[in-house]
């Protein structure tokens, strides 16, 4: 059985985490946190270009065996873009790489109030680069569903279910 890998995404911001954490509760599923905070937060000056691709190697050794992930390699290629104007070459293979595995995303609109943190630094593009993360998995020509509105968590439970029910077991009930 080819289990699929659910990866929430999306600009900063758009409640990506707190729709992991509630995804994880229902499916009864560990999740991947994103590496990069935790990288982040043990760094003692600014990041640069090459600390992303160190934080692109942490993010996909995360990933490893769990099929529900807050944020992916996609997030590092598209900051690095966006931020640098260039992206590693190892993060475009690994994300040619995952283009035959069964991934779906779960992308969180910008409907959401920005709420400041240290790591937080771009409160005015986030409707620009939500198109930029729609356009980069239409051209990976990946599943998604667009996260956005009220009933986030229970639109969310309900796509995961259509997809995947062979895979993913709600031990709720």
């Amino acid at each position: 059985m080819n289990s699929h890998k659910i990866i929430i995404t999306g600009p900063e911001s758009s409640g990506k985490t707190t729709l992991c954490n509630a995804l994880s509760k229902h499916f009864n599923l560990p999740f991947s946190k994103e590496y990069a905070r935790e990288y982040l937060n043990a760094l003692k000056r600014d990041y640069n270009p090459d600390d992303l691709l160190k934080i692109a190697k942490g993010q996909l050794q995360t990933e490893n065996g769990l099929q529900l992930l807050d944020t992916d390699l996609i997030t590092l290629k598209i900051w690095s873009q966006y931020k640098y104007g260039s992206c590693d070459n190892w993060i475009l293979t690994q994300i040619e790489k995952q283009k035959i595995e069964n991934r779906f995303y779960l992308l969180c609109s910008t409907d959401i109030p920005w709420q400041a943190d240290k790591q937080r630094e771009n409160p005015n593009d986030r409707e620009e680069l939500f198109k930029i993360y729609k356009q980069e998995l239409d051209d990976l020509e990946h599943t998604y569903f667009i996260v956005d509105g009220e009933n986030r968590v229970e639109n969310s439970i309900l796509k995961i279910s259509s997809i995947t029910s062979a895979s993913i077991t709600n031990s709720s009930n």
